[in-house]
This record gives C-alpha cells, structure tokens and sequence, in this order.
C-alpha cells in the first residue's frame, strides 16, 4: 500500500480508517469549484458547480506523485463505501473537514487567481480550506491549504461511484 491512505465512509458516516486519520473529506486539494452561491456577501463563487461533487465518492490519498495511478485504483475499490457529498441546507455542500468527525456545510468559492477552494465562509485560500486541484465528472483531486493537514493527509484522490 506504500503512503497512500485510504478513506472509508458509508452515507456520511467515517469509517476507522477516516476517523484515525482526522475524519477526511477533505481534501481540500484540487482546483475547480462552484458557481452556485447565491449570496452577495462571502466569498465570490467558483466555477464548478456544487452539484458536479454531489453523490458517492471512493477516496484514497498520496504523498508522492508516483503513487497516483496505484491511489487512483485504491480510490475506486472504496467505493464499497463510499463517501457520500450531498448538498447542504443553504448553497454549500456537506462534507468533513481535518481533524473533525463532524459534518459542515462548506462552500465552493473562488481565489483571486482563479483557483477553486471548499471551506468555511471566509475568503478564498483560508487554511481551514481544500484546494481543488483538478475536477472532471468522474474525479477529483484535491489537496487542504494548511500545510501541517497537507503533510498529514496528503492529495486526495476522489473517484465517482458508479
């Protein structure tokens, strides 16, 4: 299994794995975000739409690139238990964040560089927050801005289930 580490999650709930790694969802990594905040006030919206992360996710982590393509099957094989991403009660989606076993409403928004972010309601690039390093319909890369969490979970690899 070298460094990767894998993430368990059944309907919202953590498995032991997760758990002992700092209840994920995370992974802040990745850029792309979404465009579906409703507000004038917080941050500004990113251009991935929060719906294009809803639904049952397998997740998996890597510290050195190399490892990526080995994360990615890794991710795939949890969708046995998956993570699940759902919409939140305002315009955020509900998901984990480092350390915390907790599930919050996080926003999608956007840095002044164009770069995707999912975190608290504060400005874009906030350490509380995942950089999302890459989007498709089926995949997600993402990485937690705060260095120390980075370090700890590496980049997240999230596969849809199918």
């Amino acid at each position: 299994m070298g460094d990767a580490v894998l993430w368990r999650g059944t309907q919202g709930h953590l498995g032991k794995a997760a758990m002992a790694a700092g209840c994920l969802v995370s992974l802040l990594l990745a850029g792309c975000g979404g465009g579906s905040m409703s507000r004038n006030t917080g941050p500004a919206p990113a251009q991935l739409p929060r719906e294009a992360i809803v639904g049952s996710w397998g997740i998996a982590s890597f510290h050195n690139e190399k490892d990526r393509k080995r994360t990615e099957a890794e991710a795939r094989a949890q969708c046995r238990q998956p993570y699940v991403i759902s919409l939140g009660p305002t315009d955020g989606v509900m998901m984990h964040v480092a350390d915390d076993a907790k599930i919050y409403e996080l926003r999608l928004k956007a840095g002044a560089d164009g770069t995707t972010y999912i975190g608290f309601e504060a400005p874009a690039g906030d350490p509380q927050d995942r950089q999302i390093l890459s989007a498709t319909d089926t995949e997600l890369i993402m990485r937690f801005v705060d260095p120390d969490a980075h370090r700890r979970y590496g980049t997240f690899v999230f596969i849809r289930c199918s």
